[in-house]
């Protein structure tokens, strides 16, 4: 699979699911319902994490498609400040939104047209504050900080990283394709950097010494000749 092939896939398979985004986000103002929805995308991202790491961040996530197709082209595209994958701002956006909710839920218990709503009220403002995010500063900023997003990265870090071949030469250019602004090429056991990587294989395909691999053979040049 040539780089530009493996990149209109991935658009083509995000252009499929970033609809549900707005029809949760505003079709939920006007059907509560539609914000239990978003139990099904929580579940989503931490069962997938499980075999393959924060892999349904990047595009079977509404939002983070949503971020990827419409903020890439009006985003500031700088660099992330550290501050947004520090382990202490994320676990209180965790704890920050799991109370939210649930103090939500429990004045609202029973009703099930309150507690949607309050699902959809959650889901609306921290797609405002992503979008803030993606333009001011990444298309993907926000992804650091969700709480799903966190747990998935937590339960990603015990599944082996990206491989690095000897061939690397510390080009950049995985680090440029990256969605997430990581560096591929300096992953390892000991950089947890890695458990916030999307499996797009971006980075693969855009390798032009063919050094980086999902395999246990770093040296991928049969496996991307098979796959072209």
């Amino acid at each position: 699979m040539k780089v530009h092939e493996a990149i209109l896939r991935r658009t083509n398979l995000q252009a499929y699911t970033w609809v549900m985004l707005p029809v949760v986000a505003i079709g939920g103002w006007f059907y509560t319902p539609l914000g239990f929805l978003l139990f099904g995308c929580m579940i989503g991202a931490v069962g997938v994490s499980f075999f393959r790491g924060r892999n349904w961040c990047d595009w079977m996530c509404p939002r983070g498609a949503f971020l990827d197709l419409f903020l890439r082209p009006i985003s500031r595209k700088i660099t992330i400040p550290a501050f947004f994958r520090h382990e202490a701002v994320r676990s209180f956006m965790l704890l920050l939104i799991f109370i939210v909710i649930g103090v939500q839920f429990y004045l609202a218990w029973g009703d099930l047209q309150a507690m949607g709503l309050a699902l959809v009220r959650v889901l609306t403002i921290t797609t405002v504050v992503g979008i803030l995010l993606g333009w001011g500063i990444h298309p993907r900023t926000w992804c650091h900080i969700c709480p799903m997003g966190t747990v998935a990265h937590w339960i990603a870090r015990r599944q082996k990283p990206l491989q690095t071949g000897s061939s690397c030469v510390s080009c950049g250019i995985c680090t440029k394709v990256c969605p997430m602004q990581l560096a591929p090429n300096e992953f390892s056991d000991h950089n947890l950097e890695y458990s916030d990587c999307l499996r797009c294989s971006s980075c693969v395909y855009s390798c032009p010494k063919m050094a980086l691999s999902f395999e246990n053979n770093v040296n991928r040049t049969e496996s991307y000749q098979k796959a072209s």
